[in-house]
């Protein structure tokens, strides 16, 4: 089975930037970062990943390119994989991050599967909308008002006011 992607670019503007891609479901992640790479013309070598999104697209579990764990927590790799492993007709939605100091985000969204067409070769790019622009788009992350007003620093304390504090400053 072929499924059928939109990666949309989640940028705060109102032009869409978009591109459709046709990819077996048995290929892994990492065809599927490669093919996005391309179809955007990013050079691919920046660090991504992948994440799984609910239908609000709130962002899950990672699938990294590389374990950068140090071997403290498991993590799922791109190369290991496979799309089907964690996209079907129940989860449809990813979000991808493309080189972790600016920020590309993209919406990666099932349109469907289909049967593979003979005399095709996969991945493959059906449709361009719109041109990248030459930067990031910007995000704006909202927190929660918890802590709007929480000042770590609101404590009156002079740290060049040695007198006050059981400190010895000639200790050694």
């Amino acid at each position: 089975m072929v499924y059928r992607f939109r990666i949309i670019l989640d940028n705060d503007t109102d032009d869409d930037v978009f591109r459709d891609i046709e990819i077996r479901e048995t290929d892994t992640l990492e065809d599927l970062h490669n093919s996005i790479t391309q179809a955007f013309g990013f050079d691919g070598i920046e660090m991504a990943s992948f994440y799984v999104s609910d239908d609000d697209w709130n962002q899950g579990e990672e699938i990294s390119m590389f374990d950068t764990s140090e071997g403290y927590d498991e993590i799922r790799l791109m190369a290991d994989t496979t799309i089907n492993a964690v996209v079907d007709e129940m989860q449809t939605k990813l979000i991808y991050v493309y080189d972790f100091f600016s920020m590309w985000t993209f919406l990666v969204e099932l349109a469907e599967i289909v049967e593979e067409a003979e005399g095709t070769d996969y991945p493959n790019l059906m449709f361009v909308h719109g041109q990248i622009p030459t930067e990031a788009p910007q995000k704006t992350f909202e927190a929660d008002n918890e802590f709007d007003d929480y000042n770590e620093f609101d404590d009156d304390l002079d740290v060049d006011d040695y007198e006050d504090l059981d400190f010895d400053e000639n200790w050694n």
